[in-house]
């Protein structure tokens, strides 16, 4: 039965595409996050460069989501959306709370037979459409032809020819350089990106996980683990292969819980009454066992949050992976406080 369901894209394959992404954002000189999305519409991996600012993850989460589960550009999606009657898009909205930023950018990702396996996107601080400040043309520019760097980075990634999503690449790039002819040789936008070197809170986000997704395997757990800035905004998040869609939500929601108030998400409850937590802040809180705040220095940086096995093991993994934490790189990007 397992040719007959769905699959979504492996954690592995998904992973290499994000640091695919990682890397020429790094070469652009871009800020924000890159997330991938099974056919099934859960989060597979999520992962947020340095000084990357809140918000972009979801706005990447939700552009990836449309291109999975609609199999088809979100710019594609978002025509649609702009000239259906209000009634109907508002619908597709509320029928898909997923969808709430239907913006351009988001690709289908495809299988060896032409299946569609997930969705990839991009958002954050300056990763758009929009020329960075002091960019060089050749950069920007691909085989010869005006780009723009969010959907050069989503190109990059999956290795196919760059194609623009948000129109107006010339007119962007005249306002820019005027009348520049960049060489197709020249062109730098497709080359090969050197790996991101200046990552330092993602690379010890990314540590994090792998011991968790190490231990997990080690005890036969599958399982989602989000690692959260002190905000509650995530940093890097995974699924492994086979795990439940609703760990996903639940590793968010209780590293974001940890992280915002500093206690083990557990005791959250105790704390406030959880209805009454929600509508003070849009950031997912959950108090149940898995999430536990990251300190450093004494003052909390961060939250991690596993979910998709028994709450119980979840907040005994938690609990291991940071025993270990201290053997892994200190993060020394400015991202983190001193």
């Amino acid at each position: 039965m397992s040719g007959v369901h769905p699959a979504d894209v492996p954690l592995a394959q998904a992973r290499a595409l994000v640091r695919r992404a990682v890397d020429k954002a790094e070469q652009l000189g871009l800020r924000g996050a890159i997330a991938v999305v099974g056919a099934s519409g859960a989060l597979v991996t999520a992962s947020r460069l340095d000084h990357g600012g809140p918000g972009g993850m979801a706005r990447a989460r939700s552009k990836a989501w449309i291109s999975a589960t609609q199999q088809i550009p979100s710019s594609e999606h978002l025509q649609r959306m702009t000239t259906l009657p209000v009634p109907i898009s508002t619908g597709f909205v509320t029928a898909s709370p997923e969808a709430l930023f239907p913006g351009a950018g988001g690709l289908p990702i495809r299988d060896a037979g032409g299946t569609v396996i997930g969705g990839i996107s991009a958002s954050g601080a300056t990763v758009s459409p929009f020329l960075p400040a002091g960019v060089a043309p050749e950069v920007v520019s691909a085989d010869g032809k005006p780009a723009n760097p969010e959907d050069l980075l989503i190109a990059y990634a999956m290795g196919t020819p760059y194609v623009g999503q948000h129109g107006d690449d010339e007119a962007r790039w005249k306002a820019r350089f005027g009348d520049l002819v960049v060489s197709p040789e020249a062109s730098l936008g497709m080359k090969p990106a050197s790996p991101a070197a200046a990552q330092g809170e993602l690379d010890w986000a990314l540590a994090l996980v792998d011991r968790v997704l190490a231990e997990a395997a080690r005890q036969g757990l599958t399982i989602s683990v989000a690692v959260v800035d002190r905000g509650g905004d995530p940093i890097q998040q995974d699924r492994m292969d086979g795990a439940v869609a609703g760990g996903v939500e639940v590793a968010l929601a209780t590293a974001s819980a940890a992280a915002r108030f500093g206690i083990p998400s557990e005791h959250l409850a105790a704390w406030y009454p959880a209805d009454q937590l929600a509508a003070l802040h849009p950031a997912p809180l959950l108090a149940a066992p898995g999430g536990l705040p990251i300190e450093l220095d004494g003052q909390v940086v961060a939250g991690l949050g596993i979910g998709g096995a028994q709450p119980a093991r979840c907040a005994a993994l938690a609990r291991d992976a940071l025993t270990l934490a201290p053997s892994l790189p200190v993060p020394t990007s400015p991202a983190w406080p001193s």
